[in-house]
C-alpha cells in the first residue's frame, strides 16, 4: 500500500490535510456537489426564487440581498472584530481573554512545572497534552451555580515535534523534500513523549468573581494517553477482526489517538472521537491479505510519525490487527477517574470529526457524526434504548443502536440508509458475515448502500431549540470542472460550505429530512467565488474552511474555523457568530480570532451562556519566516499575558472567553 505523496506539506496539519483530501472513497455516488446541481437549476436563479443559500457566482455576490437587514435584525449584539492578520490574539470590544491552561502545565498532583529543555514521558503524563481540540464542559453535580464550577473534558489530538522539543526541527516525512532523511532524530524517549501529549484531559475549575481557575489537587483529575487501557465494547468486541497478540481477547485496547472533536451524553459522559488515526501506522501488507482492502479505504498506514520503531504494534506487517482497534468513538466518565474508558464500536469505524447528540421525543439518544475526509459522509447512531435519567441504568446505552448514513436527495430532501448486516448489500456476498464487519468497514457499508460523498465534513450539531442539524463541510478543493453548474460553481472548493437539515416532524430518529444550505463560504468580494454571505456581513465577517460549531443558550449557530491563513483567505482563523433565522440569515461576525498558524477549536458555552471556553491549536505552525519562526498564544494584539516567555516554544492553550461586567456571550 503505497503512502500518499504529501512530502511538500508545510506543517503537520496540512500533512493531516494532504490525507483528508486524498479522496481516497472509489465510489461514483454522487457528490454534495452533484446534488445541489441537480436541485438548484440556472432557471431558478434567473426567476430569483431561491434563497440566500442558494445564490450563486452567476449572479454575482450578494445579489439576492436587495435590502440591508440592518443591524438590529441580528440576534447577535457585539462589536465585531477586525480581521486584519495578526501574530496574537484577538476578542470583540468589551471582552476578555485569559489563558486558563496550556499545554505542559500540571493536572495530575505531583506533576512538574513545565520545562521545554527537561521534558520525559513520565512528566508528560501527569501534564496537560498537546493540541487541545474538543472541549466539554460538565456542571459539578451539587454546585451552588452549575455554570461556575463543573469539569472541563479536553482531547489531545496529535503533537509537532518540530515545535515541542526545541531545536529538534522537522522529523516527519515533509524532511525529505528538503534533503533530510525523516525520523533521524527522534528517539524512544521523545516517542514516549509524544504518546504521552495525546489523548484527553480532565480538569476541575471554579469561577471565582470574575476569573475563572483551575482546580489544584482535584480528585477528578485525571490525564488519559497513547497508553490507557480501554475496553472494547459493542458488536464489534471480540471480534477476530479486533485480536493481537497483547489483547487475544479483542476487547481491551491501549489508548486513543489522534481525538478530534466530541460531545457529551445526557447521562453525563465525554464522548471523544478518534480522527486521522490512520497517521500513526507504518508497515505494509500485500494486496492479498484479508484486511488490505479494509485499510487502503482508510488511507493506511500513512507513517506520520515513527512510533512503529520502538513499538510494533503500530507496524502493520508484525500487527496487522491492531488499526482495526482504532477509529471508534469513545466514552468516558468524567466524574470517576478510575473508570475504563470504552470503544463504543457501534457507532462505526472512520475518521471521526465529532459525536454530537440530542435526545429525541421519544427518549433514544442521537449521536450525528462527520467523517472529515473529501468525498466521506455523514452518519447518524440512533439508540435502541431511552435515556432514564438513572446515571446506572442509561451508561451502556451506546453499546445498541441503529447507525445510519445519509443521502441527499435532489429535491430538497434526504433519506438516512441503515448500515446494517444483512439488509441490502451488506450481506456475505459482498464480504459482511456480521455487524461486526459492517462497523470495522463502516466507510465501504456507506459506499455499497449509496450515501452521498461530501466536501469533507467536519462538526456536526442539532439546535434543540430549533431541531435543525448544521453541517460543517470544510472544503474540496479537486471538485471536477465537469461538475460545474449555476448552483455549483466552485470545482476548486477551498472555502467550504454550511448545510441545515431538518428531521421529518422534527424527529431526530425519523428516516427523512430535508436540506438547504446556509452558506458557500469565501470572500463574497470576489464573484467568482460564488459565497453567500448576507450583504449585511461585513468584510470582516465572512470566513472560509468551517470546522467546528456550537449552539449557544440562546439557540444561536457559533462557528470556528481551520484553514484560514494570510495566503489563503488574507486572514487568521478564529470564531464567527453566524444568523441562521429571520431576515438577517446568513450575516456573519468575527468575535476571535487565533494567532497566525494557530486553529480555533472546540467552542463551548456554560449553561448560563456567560462563559466561552476555546482551544487554541498549534500556534505557529508553518509560520517560518516569521520573526524567530514563531509565536505565541500569550501575546494579545496590544498587551501580552503576565507570563509570556519569550524563550518559550508556543504552546497550545485553553482561552476563556468572558464579558466585562457580565451577561451572556455575544449579547
Amino acid at each position: 500500500m503505497a503512502d500518499t505523496d504529501d512530502s511538500i506539506a508545510r506543517s503537520r496539519a496540512e500533512l493531516a490535510e494532504a490525507v483528508e483530501d486524498a479522496g481516497s472513497n472509489p465510489t461514483l455516488g454522487p457528490t454534495i456537489g452533484d446534488v445541489i446541481a441537480a436541485r438548484f437549476g440556472r432557471r431558478d436563479l434567473i426567476r430569483g426564487i431561491l434563497g440566500a443559500a442558494a445564490v450563486s457566482a452567476a449572479l454575482g455576490p450578494r445579489s439576492l440581498a436587495a435590502q440591508s437587514v440592518g443591524p438590529a435584525a441580528s440576534a447577535f449584539a457585539f462589536e465585531e472584530l477586525s480581521s486584519a492578520p495578526t501574530d496574537g490574539i484577538g476578542v470583540a470590544d468589551g471582552y476578555r481573554a485569559t489563558v486558563l491552561m496550556r499545554w505542559g502545565d500540571p493536572v495530575l498532583p505531583g506533576a512538574p512545572t513545565f520545562d521545554p529543555n527537561a521534558q520525559t514521558p513520565t512528566a508528560q503524563a501527569g501534564q496537560f497534552g498537546y493540541n487541545n481540540d474538543y472541549i466539554g464542559y460538565f456542571p459539578m453535580p451539587g454546585a451552588t451555580d452549575p455554570s461556575r464550577h463543573g469539569l472541563l473534558c479536553i482531547n489531545h489530538e496529535y503533537t509537532n515535534e518540530e515545535l515541542m522539543f526545541p531545536g529538534l526541527g522537522i522529523q516527519d516525512r515533509r524532511i525529505a523534500a528538503r534533503g533530510g532523511v525523516p525520523f533521524a532524530k527522534m528517539t524512544a524517549d521523545l516517542v514516549a513523549i509524544e504518546m504521552m501529549a495525546h489523548g484527553g484531559s480532565v480538569i476541575e475549575v471554579r469561577r471565582e468573581g470574575e476569573a475563572w481557575q483551575v482546580v489544584a489537587g482535584s480528585r477528578y483529575a485525571r490525564r488519559i494517553t497513547a497508553e490507557t487501557e480501554m475496553e472494547i465494547s459493542g458488536p464489534a468486541a471480540g471480534h477476530a477482526r479486533l485480536r493481537t497478540g497483547f489483547d487475544p481477547t479483542g476487547r481491551r485496547v491501549r489508548g486513543m489517538l489522534n481525538n478530534c472533536a466530541g460531545g457529551r451524553t445526557p447521562w453525563g459522559t465525554w464522548l471523544t472521537c478518534e480522527e486521522n488515526f490512520n497517521g500513526y501506522f507504518s508497515g505494509a501488507l500485500a494486496e492479498g491479505h484479508p484486511e488490505y482492502r479494509n485499510y487502503r479505504r482508510l488511507g493506511l498506514p500513512a507513517h506520520w510519525y515513527n512510533w512503529h520503531d520502538f513499538d510494533t504494534r503500530f507496524d502493520v506487517a508484525k500487527e496487522p490487527n491492531e488499526a482495526n482497534r482504532f477509529g471508534w468513538v469513545v466514552e468516558i466518565d468524567p466524574f470517576d477517574p478510575t473508570s475504563v474508558p470504552k470503544k463504543r464500536t457501534a457507532m462505526g469505524r472512520f475518521k471521526h470529526e465529532g459525536a454530537a447528540g440530542i435526545t429525541a421525543r421519544d427518549g433514544r439518544h442521537v449521536v450525528y457524526s462527520g467523517d472529515d475526509e473529501r468525498f466521506e459522509y455523514i452518519y447518524r447512531f440512533v439508540t435502541d434504548g431511552r435515556v432514564s435519567g438513572e446515571r446506572a441504568r442509561d451508561r451502556d446505552l451506546l453499546d445498541a443502536g441503529t447507525l445510519s448514513v445519509a443521502r441527499y436527495d435532489a429535491d430538497g430532501t434526504g433519506t438516512w440508509l441503515p448500515l446494517v448486516f444483512g439488509q441490502g448489500p451488506l450481506t456475505p456476498a459482498n464480504g459482511f458475515r456480521s455487524q461486526a464487519d459492517v462497523l470495522v468497514e463502516t466507510r465501504r457499508a456507506a459506499d455499497l448502500v449509496g450515501a452521498t460523498r461530501m466536501d469533507r465534513p467536519e462538526d456536526v450539531e442539532a439546535n434543540p431549540a430549533t431541531d435543525k442539524v448544521y453541517v460543517m463541510l470544510t472544503g474540496n478543493d479537486r471538485r471536477r470542472p465537469e461538475q460545474v453548474d449555476a448552483a455549483n460553481p466552485r470545482p476548486d472548493n477551498r472555502f467550504g460550505h454550511v448545510i441545515e437539515m431538518l428531521p421529518e416532524g422534527r424527529d431526530h430518529t425519523a428516516e427523512r429530512f430535508t436540506w438547504d444550505i446556509l452558506l458557500k463560504c469565501g470572500d463574497p468580494a470576489v464573484a467568482a467565488v460564488g459565497a453567500t454571505f448576507s450583504a449585511e456581513t461585513s468584510r470582516d465577517g465572512w470566513f472560509g474552511a468551517p470546522d467546528n460549531c456550537a449552539i449557544d443558550a440562546d439557540g444561536r449557530l457559533w462557528i470556528s474555523t481551520d484553514g484560514n491563513n494570510p495566503s489563503r483567505t488574507g486572514r487568521n482563523d478564529g470564531l464567527w457568530a453566524v444568523d441562521t433565522e429571520g431576515p438577517a440569515r446568513a450575516t456573519s461576525r468575527l468575535f476571535f480570532k487565533c494567532p497566525y498558524g494557530a486553529e480555533l477549536c472546540a467552542p463551548e458555552f456554560t449553561p448560563d451562556g456567560e462563559t466561552l471556553f476555546l482551544a487554541v491549536q498549534h500556534p505557529a505552525e508553518g509560520s517560518a519566516g516569521l520573526p524567530s519562526g514563531q509565536v505565541s498564544v500569550y501575546e494579545a494584539p496590544s498587551t501580552r499575558w503576565p507570563d509570556f516567555r519569550p524563550d518559550m516554544p508556543p504552546r497550545p492553550a485553553i482561552v476563556v472567553v468572558t464579558k466585562a461586567g457580565g451577561g451572556r456571550i455575544g449579547s
